[in-house]
């Protein structure tokens, strides 16, 4: 089965572009992460690859070193800024499986023990509260 062609104007090619403002907290050559701007718990962040790619499904296998790589950096600094217990990563690959922004990316979620994770809602999340969580991931990542 072949996945549908990639559509350069999703809402994170658009924010690639500079179209759309994002809360950034890391960028190389290969990368991005940014705030969810819907979070399911502080410090909730993407990861992906500036390169187009529907998903993991479609991605050019040279993409992916440099993408898990950046989730790995990413992750470790998020424990750390936001003392989590632990950090749950996601990847959803088409409708199915719970995709619903079209271009690759991973979520780094931190987790505490017994406070179960906020619902991905239609909800956006403060700009203020992104931006000071942006601020937190930047320092652990120093």
């Amino acid at each position: 089965m072949t996945s549908p062609a990639y559509d350069a104007n999703n809402i994170f090619a658009k924010i690639l572009k500079g179209e759309i403002p994002s809360y950034r907290i890391y960028e190389d050559e290969h990368t991005v992460a940014f705030m969810d701007v819907m979070p399911q718990a502080p410090g909730h962040t993407l990861v992906l690859p500036k390169s187009p790619s529907r998903n993991l499904l479609d991605a050019d296998p040279s993409v992916l070193p440099n993408l898990i790589t950046t989730v790995q950096k990413v992750a470790v600094a998020i424990q750390e800024a936001f003392d989590a217990d632990g950090v749950y990563i996601a990847q959803f690959n088409e409708p199915a499986a719970g995709q619903t922004v079209f271009h690759l990316h991973f979520h780094i979620i931190p987790r505490h023990e017994g406070i179960a994770l906020k619902p991905h809602s239609g909800k956006m999340e403060d700009g203020t509260v992104l931006a000071e969580n942006a601020k937190k991931i930047i320092e652990a990542l120093r």
